[in-house]
């Protein structure tokens, strides 16, 4: 349960930090928002850590190097949801970033990339898949 609660959370403070991030790009720039935003965050996640001790600094020696670009690919989000969001709305941005999400969650899955355990997909997913790709399509008549 706590798990859906995470997922709900996150997916409502993405949606809500894009819009925030639209609106203030208008003002300073799409670049200058994803750097604030990116420092923001940062400080944010470091703040909790500290708060929360809920590890130590030592594990951060631990990560594999190559995993690191994961904090890069915030950049790109950030810059591709504003851009998004500023064409073609909160709602068909949200609902193709979910669509692109999914997609490349499937793959990971099915292939067992970054030592995630290879998931056997049947035809209800692919079919649950097709009608949210149905669903995007309607969305943007």
């Amino acid at each position: 349960m706590r798990g859906v609660l995470f997922a709900f959370l996150g997916g409502a403070f993405i949606t809500l930090q894009g819009v925030a991030n639209a609106r203030i790009s208008q003002d300073i720039g799409t670049w200058q928002t994803a750097t604030i935003t990116q420092l923001t965050g940062f400080i944010m996640a470091l703040l909790i850590f500290l708060f929360v001790r809920d590890g130590n600094l030592q594990m951060f020696k631990k990560v594999k190097p190559y995993y690191l670009v994961g904090g890069a690919f915030a950049a790109i989000i950030i810059f591709s949801n504003i851009s998004a969001i500023h064409r073609i709305g909160v709602t068909l941005t949200i609902s193709a970033v979910l669509i692109a999400q999914l997609g490349l969650t499937f793959i990971i899955d099915i292939k067992g990339w970054f030592g995630m355990v290879k998931q056997q997909m049947k035809l209800p997913q692919f079919i649950g898949i097709g009608m949210m790709v149905v669903g995007v399509i309607i969305l943007g008549l």
